[in-house]
């Protein structure tokens, strides 16, 4: 289907770009929020008419976007979540939770600014974007620790599984019984079982 962009959109085009996309992605995003105009004599002479208007408005809502980015300057929030040892959630961080902690913070946000290309599923630090108008983007540093103190360690740079694997490492931690003895593959339960009989 042919249309015609009312805004910027990325990968497709800029504002009064007759563009093909498929019917789908017309009929169910583009057009019903208002991005987009079915490219048709009609709807070319409307948008010609309004086109100055429609290009003052996507100006003034790119300054008010601009402002705003303006106290997104090294944003950074933090989420404590419970995780396994090896560092993977239980559960994961979605944008919900992100929009939640970012209104918090004080800023204005809502889910469908926030771009998270999958679920956060393991602690760390991750870079997630945060689009306020389709011109402006924001990068906001997303840290997730199972505790404030390991975040501190995270945003100081140290890398905090390996240091927990290290110090499991240094105290006999995270280590299997051996036996030379045991045939390859038996557990200690069933050595002793077999000792016993």
């Amino acid at each position: 289907m042919d249309i015609i962009l009312l805004e910027r959109v990325e990968k497709l085009g800029g504002i009064g770009d007759v563009v093909k996309v498929k019917d789908g992605f017309a009929r169910n995003y583009l057009l019903p929020n208002k991005k987009a105009l079915r490219a048709n004599e009609a709807n070319r002479k409307v948008f010609e008419a309004n086109r100055a208007r429609i290009e003052s408005e996507n100006a003034n809502r790119r300054g008010e976007a601009e402002k705003e980015a303006g106290s997104f300057k090294d944003a950074q929030i933090t989420l404590i979540r419970q995780s396994s040892n090896t560092g993977q959630l239980y559960g994961s961080v979605a944008v919900r939770d992100l929009v939640e902690a970012l209104v918090a913070d004080g800023h204005k946000v809502t889910k469908s600014q926030v771009v998270l290309d999958r679920p956060i599923k393991s602690i760390g630090l991750y870079d997630v974007k945060v689009q306020l108008h389709p011109e402006v983007v924001v990068n906001v540093k997303v840290n997730v620790a199972r505790s404030p103190e390991e975040a501190e360690m995270q945003t100081a740079g140290v890398d905090v599984m390996q240091q927990v694997f290290e110090e499991g490492r240094d105290q006999g931690g995270f280590t299997e019984d051996y036996d030379p003895n045991a045939e390859p593959g038996a557990t200690a339960e069933v050595q002793s079982d077999d000792a016993q009989g």
